[in-house]
């Protein structure tokens, strides 16, 4: 009988394992393939394929407007059977969007693939991360999604030694044509091991009434930390392997530097958990946003390979943990309707993910350097960190009127 039982228990860890695991692939299909293998692939892309800095920016631009567009979608429908078809048809478009960047050499062409490859990340940020925090809650597991966005880092890995390893022999089209095949790896077990979801039915309980919501300003403020945030994060995504590869100890070694920023990612949501519940959220935030702005100004102040690599390593682990501690600020103070917040959060954010780069590109291409661009995006991040104390401010006054 004891057998019996932890024969099943065995197996019941075994299926968790997988679904969570087919998420992670999911994640690393979606965006670690479909959508950041560009930042390793862009200099390439610049030198062999006649990419200009400014096209560059934009075509970054337009996978980003990919991305919002498939979140809008994703928000819209509330049938969870109709997120899994989407889900599934996001995996699809990533695999196909990914390889067919290398059939063409047409910018408008590169334009549309990049926006159909932003749309299809949603299928791993968003509505993945809901696939699987419905099959653990209604399975009786702990509603955990820490694992699951490991494969934002481990995607950033993927991506970088797939592209460093791909360099020195391959041409830039048929390396895009390899990391399609790869995705090929990815999309099996996210696409089998991913059940379709059954919906919870939650028993009706005596529950206290939720905590008041903040107020419009205390939202507003934290919009706008989000939207400098988004500003941060989608400026060093799109072009720090550019800027690197430019220093003389990181030529040809631009794809490398990739995978250091996903191997500190990687494991950056535990961290900056631990540290949110030792001084807070906002705090923690403002510590992240500070080490942040450290990453975008390193490269303007130094050519030295050392500190541009630490730089490379503050940002990974710093823009998974801004996104999750936003995130689960926001659902804690929007308990009765934390969808509709959260929303909002990401439309700032991903505001600021069209605007900058093709911004990025225009400063880039006119002064013939990233440093404006790197300036004016670590003062975004400094005028978040203002957003973030005014909004601790806001806080403590609200706990003085409580």
């Amino acid at each position: 009988m004891n057998t019996a039982v932890a024969s099943l228990s065995k197996a019941q860890q075994d299926e968790r394992y997988r679904v969570i695991f087919a998420g992670i692939c999911a994640l690393i299909l979606t965006v670690g393939l479909a959508r950041f293998a560009y930042t390793p692939m862009l200099p390439v892309m610049r030198e062999q394929a006649g990419l200009s800095h400014l096209a560059g920016g934009w075509l970054a631009t337009i996978n980003y407007a990919g991305y919002m567009s498939g979140a809008l979608l994703a928000a819209s429908i509330g049938d969870l059977g109709r997120k899994f078809v989407l889900y599934r048809v996001g995996l699809v478009v990533a695999v196909l969007s990914t390889t067919a960047m290398g059939l063409t050499d047409n910018l408008w062409w590169w334009g549309g693939l990049r926006f159909v490859a932003g749309f299809s990340s949603t299928a791993g940020l968003l509505l993945a991360s809901g696939l699987v925090l419905n099959w653990l809650i209604r399975q009786g597991h702990r509603p955990e999604l820490g694992l699951h966005f490991m494969g934002i880092g481990l995607g950033i890995v993927v991506s970088g030694v797939a592209v460093a390893a791909m360099a020195d022999w391959l041409t830039w089209d048929r390396q895009w044509l390899g990391l399609g095949a790869l995705g090929l790896a990815f999309f099996v077990p996210a696409w089998r091991w991913l059940p379709a979801p059954v919906t919870v039915q939650v028993a009706a309980t005596r529950a206290a009434p939720p905590p008041e919501a903040p107020g419009r300003r205390w939202m507003w403020l934290l919009i706008g930390a989000y939207f400098c945030a988004g500003f941060g994060f989608v400026t060093s995504a799109t072009f720090i392997v550019a800027i690197l590869v430019k220093l003389p100890l990181l030529a040809g070694k631009g794809s490398w530097v990739w995978v250091i920023v996903g191997l500190a990612a990687a494991p950056s949501c535990f961290v900056w958990d631990r540290l949110a519940v030792a001084v807070g959220h906002i705090r923690a935030l403002m510590i992240a946003y500070a080490l942040q702005i450290v990453s975008i100004v390193l490269p303007v102040l130094t050519e030295g390979a050392g500190l541009n690599v630490l730089g490379a390593i503050l940002f990974g682990a710093t823009f998974v943990g801004i996104v999750s501690l936003t995130l689960t600020l926001t659902g804690r103070h929007f308990p009765a309707n934390p969808a509709k917040a959260m929303a909002r959060m990401t439309l700032s954010y991903g505001v600021a993910q069209i605007c900058a780069p093709a911004l990025a590109g225009y400063i880039a291409s006119t002064t013939g350097s990233y440093r404006g661009a790197l300036i004016l995006t670590a003062i975004a991040m400094l005028a978040g960190m203002g957003l973030l104390q005014a909004l601790l401010r806001e806080e403590r006054r609200g706990v003085r009127r409580a």
